[in-house]
Protein backbone atom coordinates (compact mmCIF):
# COMPACT_ATOMS: atom_id res chain seq x y z
CA UNK A 1 0.00 0.00 0.00
CA UNK A 2 2.75 2.15 0.95
CA UNK A 3 5.43 3.36 -1.28
CA UNK A 4 9.05 4.39 -0.36
CA UNK A 5 10.38 7.43 0.70
CA UNK A 6 11.47 9.65 -0.48
CA UNK A 7 8.66 10.40 -2.26
CA UNK A 8 7.99 11.64 -6.29
CA UNK A 9 6.11 14.29 -6.60
CA UNK A 10 2.80 15.52 -8.95
CA UNK A 11 2.40 18.84 -9.81
CA UNK A 12 -0.58 20.64 -9.35
CA UNK A 13 -3.17 17.62 -8.92
CA UNK A 14 -6.17 19.08 -7.34
CA UNK A 15 -6.05 22.05 -10.16
CA UNK A 16 -6.30 19.02 -12.70
CA UNK A 17 -9.25 17.21 -11.18
CA UNK A 18 -11.23 20.36 -10.47
CA UNK A 19 -11.11 20.97 -14.40
CA UNK A 20 -11.87 17.32 -15.05
CA UNK A 21 -14.83 17.50 -13.09
CA UNK A 22 -16.02 20.98 -13.94
CA UNK A 23 -16.04 19.62 -17.63
CA UNK A 24 -18.04 16.69 -16.73
CA UNK A 25 -20.40 18.68 -14.98
CA UNK A 26 -21.77 22.20 -15.37
CA UNK A 27 -23.02 22.76 -12.09
CA UNK A 28 -19.51 23.21 -10.83
CA UNK A 29 -18.06 26.56 -10.34
CA UNK A 30 -14.45 28.05 -8.58
CA UNK A 31 -14.31 31.09 -6.68
CA UNK A 32 -11.07 32.59 -5.52
CA UNK A 33 -9.33 35.49 -3.91
CA UNK A 34 -6.60 36.75 -5.94
CA UNK A 35 -4.80 33.64 -5.66
CA UNK A 36 -5.64 32.20 -8.76
CA UNK A 37 -2.08 30.67 -10.02
CA UNK A 38 -1.33 30.04 -6.42
CA UNK A 39 -4.46 27.80 -5.89
CA UNK A 40 -4.23 25.74 -9.47
CA UNK A 41 -7.30 27.29 -10.75
CA UNK A 42 -5.36 29.02 -13.57
CA UNK A 43 -6.35 25.92 -15.48
CA UNK A 44 -9.99 26.53 -14.53
CA UNK A 45 -10.53 30.14 -15.05
CA UNK A 46 -8.54 29.72 -18.70
CA UNK A 47 -10.73 27.27 -19.80
CA UNK A 48 -13.95 27.59 -18.31
CA UNK A 49 -13.61 31.35 -17.82
CA UNK A 50 -17.77 31.74 -17.71
CA UNK A 51 -18.08 29.71 -14.23
CA UNK A 52 -14.94 31.06 -12.90
CA UNK A 53 -15.40 34.50 -10.27
CA UNK A 54 -12.47 36.43 -8.48
CA UNK A 55 -13.82 38.64 -5.66
CA UNK A 56 -10.51 40.34 -4.93
CA UNK A 57 -9.07 40.45 -1.21
CA UNK A 58 -12.61 40.54 0.06
CA UNK A 59 -13.19 36.75 1.46
CA UNK A 60 -16.32 37.26 3.37
CA UNK A 61 -18.04 38.55 0.46
CA UNK A 62 -16.18 35.57 -1.63
CA UNK A 63 -17.74 33.37 0.73
CA UNK A 64 -21.30 35.17 0.82
CA UNK A 65 -20.90 35.04 -2.98
CA UNK A 66 -20.47 30.90 -2.79
CA UNK A 67 -23.16 30.62 -0.37
CA UNK A 68 -25.78 32.60 -2.91
CA UNK A 69 -24.61 30.36 -5.69
CA UNK A 70 -25.27 27.23 -3.68
CA UNK A 71 -28.57 28.31 -3.25
CA UNK A 72 -29.30 28.87 -6.67
CA UNK A 73 -28.45 25.24 -7.22
CA UNK A 74 -24.59 24.96 -8.26
CA UNK A 75 -22.00 23.45 -6.38
CA UNK A 76 -18.94 25.93 -5.60
CA UNK A 77 -15.39 25.36 -4.84
CA UNK A 78 -13.71 28.43 -2.58
CA UNK A 79 -10.10 28.50 -3.18
CA UNK A 80 -7.60 30.28 -0.90
CA UNK A 81 -5.13 30.25 1.59
CA UNK A 82 -6.40 28.21 4.72
CA UNK A 83 -5.95 31.51 6.88
CA UNK A 84 -8.45 33.09 4.44
CA UNK A 85 -10.74 30.82 3.58
CA UNK A 86 -11.45 30.63 7.58
CA UNK A 87 -10.16 32.91 9.95
CA UNK A 88 -10.85 35.84 7.98
CA UNK A 89 -14.14 35.31 6.98
CA UNK A 90 -15.60 32.98 10.00
CA UNK A 91 -19.07 34.52 10.64
CA UNK A 92 -19.49 34.08 6.87
CA UNK A 93 -18.83 30.45 6.86
CA UNK A 94 -20.74 29.93 9.96
CA UNK A 95 -23.61 31.93 9.29
CA UNK A 96 -24.25 31.86 5.24
CA UNK A 97 -22.97 28.48 4.75
CA UNK A 98 -23.06 25.95 7.78
CA UNK A 99 -26.13 26.84 9.66
CA UNK A 100 -28.13 26.91 6.57
CA UNK A 101 -25.92 23.59 5.27
CA UNK A 102 -25.00 24.59 1.97
CA UNK A 103 -22.83 22.40 -0.22
CA UNK A 104 -19.86 24.99 -0.39
CA UNK A 105 -16.37 23.52 -0.85
CA UNK A 106 -13.97 25.78 1.03
CA UNK A 107 -10.32 25.03 0.38
CA UNK A 108 -7.95 25.81 1.97
CA UNK A 109 -4.33 25.97 0.41
CA UNK A 110 -0.55 26.05 2.52
CA UNK A 111 -2.12 24.71 6.25
CA UNK A 112 0.30 24.61 8.85
CA UNK A 113 3.51 25.49 8.45
CA UNK A 114 3.63 24.70 5.03
CA UNK A 115 3.40 28.30 4.14
CA UNK A 116 6.62 30.32 4.73
CA UNK A 117 5.02 33.26 5.15
CA UNK A 118 4.87 34.02 8.99
CA UNK A 119 1.44 33.78 11.26
CA UNK A 120 -0.35 35.72 9.07
CA UNK A 121 -0.41 33.39 6.15
CA UNK A 122 -0.10 30.12 8.48
CA UNK A 123 -3.45 28.61 8.96
CA UNK A 124 -2.22 26.53 12.34
CA UNK A 125 -5.75 27.15 13.76
CA UNK A 126 -8.06 26.59 10.58
CA UNK A 127 -9.53 22.77 11.57
CA UNK A 128 -10.01 24.19 14.73
CA UNK A 129 -12.62 26.76 13.83
CA UNK A 130 -13.80 24.77 11.15
CA UNK A 131 -15.08 21.19 13.55
CA UNK A 132 -16.40 24.21 16.19
CA UNK A 133 -19.19 24.28 13.11
CA UNK A 134 -22.00 22.16 12.85
CA UNK A 135 -22.93 20.66 9.44
CA UNK A 136 -19.01 21.11 8.73
CA UNK A 137 -16.99 18.32 7.17
CA UNK A 138 -13.32 18.66 7.32
CA UNK A 139 -10.59 16.58 5.54
CA UNK A 140 -7.01 16.88 5.47
CA UNK A 141 -5.61 14.43 2.81
CA UNK A 142 -1.65 13.64 2.49
CA UNK A 143 -1.17 11.77 -0.83
CA UNK A 144 -1.40 13.05 -4.63
CA UNK A 145 -4.01 10.05 -5.72
CA UNK A 146 -6.59 11.24 -2.36
CA UNK A 147 -6.24 14.78 -3.85
CA UNK A 148 -7.22 13.85 -7.01
CA UNK A 149 -9.96 11.47 -5.73
CA UNK A 150 -11.61 13.81 -2.91
CA UNK A 151 -12.48 16.51 -5.67
CA UNK A 152 -14.98 13.77 -6.97
CA UNK A 153 -15.93 12.68 -3.21
CA UNK A 154 -16.72 15.58 -1.82
CA UNK A 155 -18.87 17.66 -4.68
CA UNK A 156 -21.91 15.56 -3.86
CA UNK A 157 -21.43 15.16 -0.03
CA UNK A 158 -24.32 16.84 1.86
CA UNK A 159 -23.66 20.00 3.52
CA UNK A 160 -20.27 22.37 3.65
CA UNK A 161 -16.68 20.66 3.11
CA UNK A 162 -13.72 22.24 4.26
CA UNK A 163 -10.49 20.73 2.54
CA UNK A 164 -7.23 21.34 3.29
CA UNK A 165 -4.35 21.47 0.58
CA UNK A 166 -0.57 21.34 0.22
CA UNK A 167 -0.45 23.18 -3.12
CA UNK A 168 1.85 22.86 -5.76
CA UNK A 169 4.20 19.48 -5.47
CA UNK A 170 1.71 16.61 -3.79
CA UNK A 171 4.07 13.56 -2.61
CA UNK A 172 2.76 10.33 -3.85
CA UNK A 173 2.67 8.23 -0.83
CA UNK A 174 0.00 5.41 -1.62
CA UNK A 175 0.50 2.74 -4.33
CA UNK A 176 -2.27 2.16 -6.91
CA UNK A 177 -4.27 -0.29 -4.82
CA UNK A 178 -4.97 2.18 -2.58
CA UNK A 179 -8.69 3.87 -2.22
CA UNK A 180 -9.68 7.25 -0.23
CA UNK A 181 -12.62 6.27 1.82
CA UNK A 182 -14.08 9.07 3.56
CA UNK A 183 -16.28 7.05 6.02
CA UNK A 184 -13.49 5.32 7.60
CA UNK A 185 -10.08 5.87 9.50
CA UNK A 186 -6.97 3.87 7.25
CA UNK A 187 -5.32 1.45 9.56
CA UNK A 188 -1.97 1.07 8.08
CA UNK A 189 0.22 -0.56 10.90
CA UNK A 190 -3.13 -2.15 13.18
CA UNK A 191 -0.78 -3.09 16.72
CA UNK A 192 1.87 -1.84 19.15
CA UNK A 193 3.36 -0.47 21.86
CA UNK A 194 1.89 2.42 20.94
CA UNK A 195 -0.02 3.68 17.85
CA UNK A 196 0.38 6.90 16.09
CA UNK A 197 -2.81 8.64 14.62
CA UNK A 198 -1.83 11.05 11.96
CA UNK A 199 -3.17 13.38 9.70
CA UNK A 200 -1.98 15.33 6.68
CA UNK A 201 1.50 16.47 5.70
CA UNK A 202 2.42 14.77 9.55
CA UNK A 203 1.56 11.03 7.65
CA UNK A 204 5.09 11.44 6.09
CA UNK A 205 7.16 12.03 9.13
CA UNK A 206 4.33 9.48 11.23
CA UNK A 207 5.47 6.62 8.22
CA UNK A 208 9.30 7.36 9.36
CA UNK A 209 9.65 7.35 12.69
CA UNK A 210 7.13 3.76 12.89
CA UNK A 211 9.55 2.83 10.53
CA UNK A 212 13.06 4.02 12.82
CA UNK A 213 11.13 2.40 15.83
CA UNK A 214 10.58 -1.05 14.24
CA UNK A 215 14.33 -0.76 13.72
CA UNK A 216 15.22 -0.42 17.55
CA UNK A 217 12.84 -3.33 18.48
CA UNK A 218 9.75 -0.90 19.61
CA UNK A 219 6.24 -1.89 17.82
CA UNK A 220 4.22 1.46 17.12
CA UNK A 221 0.91 0.82 15.26
CA UNK A 222 -0.02 3.55 13.01
CA UNK A 223 -3.68 4.98 11.94
CA UNK A 224 -3.83 7.50 9.28
CA UNK A 225 -7.20 10.27 9.60
CA UNK A 226 -7.77 11.88 6.40
CA UNK A 227 -11.34 13.22 7.78
CA UNK A 228 -10.59 14.61 11.00
CA UNK A 229 -14.73 15.68 11.19
CA UNK A 230 -16.65 13.29 11.58
CA UNK A 231 -13.99 11.29 12.92
CA UNK A 232 -13.81 7.53 12.66
CA UNK A 233 -13.80 6.94 16.48
CA UNK A 234 -14.49 3.40 16.43
CA UNK A 235 -11.41 2.48 14.28
CA UNK A 236 -9.41 4.38 16.49
CA UNK A 237 -10.68 3.13 19.94
CA UNK A 238 -9.85 -0.27 18.52
CA UNK A 239 -6.74 0.43 17.15
CA UNK A 240 -5.34 1.68 20.62
CA UNK A 241 -6.65 -1.08 22.83
CA UNK A 242 -3.78 -2.87 24.74
CA UNK A 243 -1.29 -0.18 23.87
CA UNK A 244 0.92 1.97 26.36
CA UNK A 245 -0.10 5.19 24.94
CA UNK A 246 -1.12 7.42 21.52
CA UNK A 247 0.43 9.87 20.08
CA UNK A 248 -1.22 12.07 17.40
CA UNK A 249 0.69 14.25 14.42
CA UNK A 250 -0.84 16.86 12.66
CA UNK A 251 0.13 20.49 10.74
CA UNK A 252 -2.01 21.99 13.27
CA UNK A 253 -2.54 23.82 16.88
CA UNK A 254 -2.14 20.88 19.15
CA UNK A 255 -5.82 22.62 20.25
CA UNK A 256 -8.72 22.12 18.97
CA UNK A 257 -7.50 19.56 15.92
CA UNK A 258 -7.07 16.00 15.31
CA UNK A 259 -5.39 15.77 19.10
CA UNK A 260 -8.13 17.66 20.68
CA UNK A 261 -10.76 15.25 18.89
CA UNK A 262 -8.59 12.05 19.48
CA UNK A 263 -8.49 13.28 23.10
CA UNK A 264 -12.09 13.63 23.26
CA UNK A 265 -13.21 10.23 21.75
CA UNK A 266 -10.74 8.53 24.65
CA UNK A 267 -12.10 10.61 27.27
CA UNK A 268 -15.47 9.99 26.12
CA UNK A 269 -14.96 6.01 25.87
CA UNK A 270 -12.91 5.67 29.62
CA UNK A 271 -9.78 4.43 27.56
CA UNK A 272 -7.33 5.67 30.18
CA UNK A 273 -4.77 5.14 27.22
CA UNK A 274 -2.14 8.19 27.57
CA UNK A 275 -1.86 11.02 25.10
CA UNK A 276 0.39 12.69 23.51
CA UNK A 277 -0.06 15.42 20.71
CA UNK A 278 2.44 16.35 18.71
CA UNK A 279 1.71 19.67 16.62
CA UNK A 280 2.31 23.20 17.07
CA UNK A 281 2.12 24.45 20.74
CA UNK A 282 0.23 27.27 21.74
CA UNK A 283 2.55 29.22 20.10
CA UNK A 284 2.55 31.70 16.96
CA UNK A 285 5.59 29.92 14.50
CA UNK A 286 7.57 32.57 12.16
CA UNK A 287 8.67 32.57 8.76
CA UNK A 288 10.64 30.35 7.21
CA UNK A 289 11.30 27.18 5.11
CA UNK A 290 8.98 23.73 5.08
CA UNK A 291 11.85 21.80 6.59
CA UNK A 292 13.11 24.39 9.24
CA UNK A 293 9.35 25.30 10.52
CA UNK A 294 8.60 21.51 10.64
CA UNK A 295 11.91 20.76 12.35
CA UNK A 296 12.17 23.69 14.45
CA UNK A 297 8.47 23.75 15.95
CA UNK A 298 8.50 19.84 16.42
CA UNK A 299 6.99 18.27 13.36
CA UNK A 300 9.16 16.07 12.45
CA UNK A 301 9.90 11.95 12.99
CA UNK A 302 12.71 12.87 15.34
CA UNK A 303 9.86 14.54 18.01
CA UNK A 304 7.71 11.66 17.20
CA UNK A 305 10.18 9.10 18.32
CA UNK A 306 10.78 11.12 21.31
CA UNK A 307 6.97 10.57 22.45
CA UNK A 308 7.76 7.11 21.71
CA UNK A 309 10.77 6.64 23.76
CA UNK A 310 8.53 8.12 26.35
CA UNK A 311 5.73 6.71 26.55
CA UNK A 312 7.00 3.15 26.61
CA UNK A 313 9.94 3.62 28.51
CA UNK A 314 12.49 3.11 26.41
CA UNK A 315 15.77 4.06 28.34
CA UNK A 316 18.00 3.83 24.94
CA UNK A 317 19.17 7.26 23.38
CA UNK A 318 16.36 8.01 21.08
CA UNK A 319 17.99 7.92 17.26
CA UNK A 320 19.56 10.24 15.22
CA UNK A 321 18.01 10.90 12.19
CA UNK A 322 19.66 12.70 8.81
CA UNK A 323 17.91 16.26 8.60
CA UNK A 324 16.51 17.39 5.82
CA UNK A 325 17.31 21.18 5.14
CA UNK A 326 16.53 22.18 1.70
CA UNK A 327 13.38 21.01 -0.38
CA UNK A 328 14.26 19.26 -3.59
CA UNK A 329 12.31 19.38 -7.11
CA UNK A 330 9.88 16.91 -7.86
CA UNK A 331 11.01 14.86 -4.22
CA UNK A 332 9.47 14.99 -0.87
CA UNK A 333 10.78 13.94 2.22
CA UNK A 334 9.56 13.75 5.75
CA UNK A 335 11.04 16.05 8.07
Amino acid sequence: MLRPAPYETVLKPYGTALLDLALRRDDIVCLGADLTRQTETDMFRDRLPERFFNAGMAEANLVGMAAGLARAGLKPFVNTFGVFATRRPFDQVAMSVAYPNLPVRLVGFMPGLSSPGGPSHQATDDVALMRSLPNMTVIDVADASEVSAVVSEIVDLEGPVYLRLKRGEIPVMFDETYRLDLTRALVIEPEGEVVIVASGMMLAPAIKAREVAAEHGIAAGLVYVPVVKPLDAATILESVAGSKGVVTAENHSIIGGLGSAVAEVLAEAGSGVRLRRVGVQDRYATAGSRPYLFREFGLSSRRLLEVIWELTGTSDPVPELAEVTVETPGVHEPV
